[in-house]
């Protein structure tokens, strides 16, 4: 199990330019994964004994044949429910469908295994996987392949993966995991915060400055010291000139001077 459990930022994000490089490989996953979800198709699988499915289901993981994998164990799933590898099928299931890129079923699997097994010594694993597969639904490959910015896009799957690996952190602080967990996490705030200034972009093309303003302020306030918090000052400082709050302006355009004295409009 030791193997599965270990998933460094830099290996996740290894593996995702890996399957940018090519539209064929992504075709070839997700025919394989549509493959693994249909029953019955092996009938030999009914016929196994769940210590065969289970050594089958290993080597399919450890060749990285992951649809393979989900095929043996979820017929060892439904078939031996209460069998003696029955926590260990769950937790490969989790980390099968995390490779298979397929955040419906992994999240739905985590769901089940925290509901049915709370007090599991690797729940903070189970912890730091939703938070993974949560990160793995925010990204859109085709968006990574073609370098679109689609830092606008719904940020709920990444809201949701910030509060996983918070819940991680403050719940199991002395998890093998938390301080990937920690660094996963600055990634997320910076991800948020650009999210809350494109919000206030679209705001200030509206003409609608207070709200701008407003979503400029949550930046700093919501998500400090990331590096959206020097446009966050520039909107709210032009926001705020635009409303003729004078002191609010000047007061954003002291902190700028205090935190980022090259900017343009302290320079000038």
């Amino acid at each position: 199990m030791e193997k599965f459990l270990t998933i460094t930022l830099k290996e996740s994000n290894s593996s995702m330019h890996k399957i940018a490089k090519s539209v064929a490989v992504v075709l070839i996953t997700l025919a394989a994964t549509a493959c693994s979800s249909k029953k019955g198709e092996d009938p030999q699988m009914t016929k196994s004994s769940p210590e065969v499915l289970y050594s089958q289901a290993r080597t399919s993981m450890e060749l990285g044949n992951y649809s393979k994998a989900v095929r043996s164990l979820e017929a060892l799933d439904s078939r031996f429910p209460f069998g003696p590898h029955k926590t260990q099928v769950q937790l490969d299931l989790i980390y099968a469908y995390y490779k298979l890129d397929d955040p419906a079923s992994g999240i739905a699997n985590i769901d089940r295994f925290i509901r049915l097994n709370p007090t599991h010594k690797d729940i903070d694993y189970v912890y730091y996987m939703r938070g993974l597969v949560n990160m793995q639904s925010d990204r859109y490959l085709f968006h990574d392949m073609l370098n679109i910015d689609r830092s606008d896009r719904d940020p709920k799957a990444a809201q949701d993966a910030f509060k996983d690996f918070d819940r991680l952190i403050k719940s199991y602080p002395n998890s093998k995991y938390a301080a990937d967990a920690q660094k996963r996490m600055q990634h997320l705030k910076n991800r948020l915060a650009l999210y809350s200034i494109k919000v206030a972009e679209y705001y200030i093309k509206m003409n609608a400055w207070s709200a701008a303003a407003v979503r400029a302020q949550s930046v700093l306030e919501t998500y400090p010291g990331t590096p959206s918090a020097e446009k966050a000052l520039e909107i709210m400082s032009t926001a705020y000139g635009e409303l003729g709050q004078e002191k609010l302006k000047d007061h954003a355009l002291m902190v700028m001077k205090a935190n980022f004295p090259n900017n343009a409009l302290v320079t000038k």
